[in-house]
């Protein structure tokens, strides 16, 4: 027996051991130059230490500080007080491996548990400790309602340290994939023959297994059990169920499409409310209107890659640091209606954290125009610039504006006035500088093109989660840049 402390090895081995060992690797015959050793087999001498393994200006490190140190996690902490069972993992380590995994595209909790073994970024974060990823995922959906608090305070921290200006900012939307394949979708037109077929099936079946059981109590007796369920049954029955939901679905969207369409037209309470009743009626749904089974919230979008089942995704940009003001997910595939309600949840972030000043100028694409937009526009007084698109040939606007506006002129030959004049197109050349890479870096850095979770709710949370990432992002380059000392 022997004992080896070479190479910092400290074990007693014996001519069995040995023969276990890996063999070392061989140089080839001929060659003369010295390599460094090394071997796969090699023994610590002294426990390792994982923090001697990160270094000092790794991402990991800033996201568990932040956690640590500067955010307020009573309301996650609140949700596990009447909990019972085996003790959770502790909250914090959750919420540093999602947040971190979010930050470089690792969206998917059976991968941060894979790299939970392998790679040190994520050891380290959970302290040498494995969540199994249903933990992960649990853990996820379970706190989408505290997402919102988590952002506000990013946002804050973002504001406390210089990177909120107010000078510039952008609104728009992306398109963001639903984790929902285009094979699991019908439209309306052929759901109602298709439950009229499987209802046909059904009943064929339950009369087929009610035959079955009368025969089978004529040979071995009334006490023998029958009341199993069909497989085939249980199959049909339960596509039939999907199918009723989503047809009751396009219908209910239908009836909501053609009451909001007569109350635009109704002139008092009275009108509004025969209308709505009358087309409550008669609202008949699109042969065309489709629902997809995976996710049925999701709806069908054109986005870069062809169409497919999406949700439109909205934010806010400050031009100094490109940190998301505002984000908010929404069905609606165009942009239109979305104006007033982002300018509205951007002054309650801003005023939440303690910041009362409005933008100097709110920048849109043609998207967003519209006469209802224009008029809300003018009404607010908010600086906007928005593209007004082609104008019609009884739209006339100078290309160089110069002297007053003429007192006839539509709100929309306003916008496009100002648009040209040499402020104008000063600001508006922005837009694109300020939105279109924050949602570059998102999709390609984070991986926030295809969403995770199913349902309006999760696609919300997710989407506010890979925004509080971007701007902690945003934070950790600001103070590498010597921009902020977080304490």
């Amino acid at each position: 027996m022997t004992c080896d402390v070479s190479n910092n090895r400290l074990f007693d081995t014996t001519d069995k051991d040995l023969e276990k060992q890996p063999v070392k690797s061989k140089v080839p015959a001929g060659i003369t130059k010295t390599f460094r050793s090394y071997d796969t087999s090699q023994m610590f001498l002294l426990p390792p230490s994982l923090d001697e393994w990160l270094p000092e200006d790794h991402s990991a490190r800033f996201i568990s500080e932040v956690v640590e140190e500067l955010l307020d996690l009573d309301g996650i902490y609140a949700s596990y007080v009447e909990a019972s069972g085996a003790p959770p993992y502790d909250p914090k380590m959750m919420l540093k491996l999602v947040l971190y995994g979010y930050s470089i595209g690792v969206t998917s909790s059976r991968e941060m548990e894979r790299r939970c073994y392998v790679d040190v970024a994520f050891r380290w974060l959970s302290a040498n400790v494995a969540p199994d990823h249903r933990s992960i995922s649990r853990f996820r959906r379970r706190h989408l309602d505290t997402l919102g608090d988590l952002f506000l305070q990013v946002l804050r921290l973002c504001g406390q340290a210089g990177l909120i200006k107010l000078g510039r900012i952008a609104l728009d939307g992306t398109k963001l994939r639903a984790n929902a394949s285009r094979r699991k979708a019908m439209s309306y037109d052929r759901i109602t023959p298709r439950i009229e077929q499987l209802e046909k099936e059904v009943a064929e079946i339950l009369a087929e297994a009610e035959a079955i059981d009368e025969a089978e109590d004529k040979a071995f007796g009334v006490n023998n059990r029958g009341d199993e369920v069909p497989a085939e049954l249980a199959r049909r029955e339960t596509r039939l169920s999907k199918l009723r939901a989503a047809k009751e679905a396009i219908e209910a969207d239908a009836k909501e499409k053609a009451i909001k369409n007569a109350t635009k037209k109704g002139k008092d309470a009275a009108e509004i409310a025969e209308a709505a009743a009358q087309t409550e009626k008669t609202a008949v749904a699109d042969p065309k209107a489709q629902r997809n089974f995976t996710d049925p919230e999701s709806r069908m979008m054109k986005t870069n890659d062809g169409y497919h089942y999406a949700y439109n995704g909205q934010a806010v940009v400050d031009e100094k640091s490109q940190v998301i003001i505002a984000a908010e997910i929404t069905q609606a595939a165009s942009d239109v209606n979305q104006l007033m309600p982002m300018i509205a949840s951007t002054k309650e972030n801003l005023e939440s954290i303690g910041i009362d000043d409005a933008a100097r100028v709110v920048l849109l694409d043609a998207g967003y125009c519209s006469t209802e937009n224009l008029a809300e526009i003018a009404k607010t007084r908010t600086n906007a610039l928005i593209a007004t698109g082609r104008l019609k040939h009884n739209e006339r606007v100078p290309d160089a504006p110069r002297g007053r506006i003429p007192n006839d002129a539509t709100d929309k030959e306003r916008m496009a006035r100002r648009l040209r004049t040499k402020q104008g197109r000063k600001d508006y050349a922005r837009r694109k500088s300020i939105i279109e890479p924050v949602f570059g870096q998102m999709k390609v850095k984070q991986g926030a093109g295809h969403l995770r979770l199913r349902g309006l709710a999760g696609a919300s949370g997710e989407w506010t989660l890979h925004a509080i990432c971007h701007n902690l992002r945003k934070l950790a380059n600001s103070r590498q840049n010597g921009v902020i000392a977080l304490a």
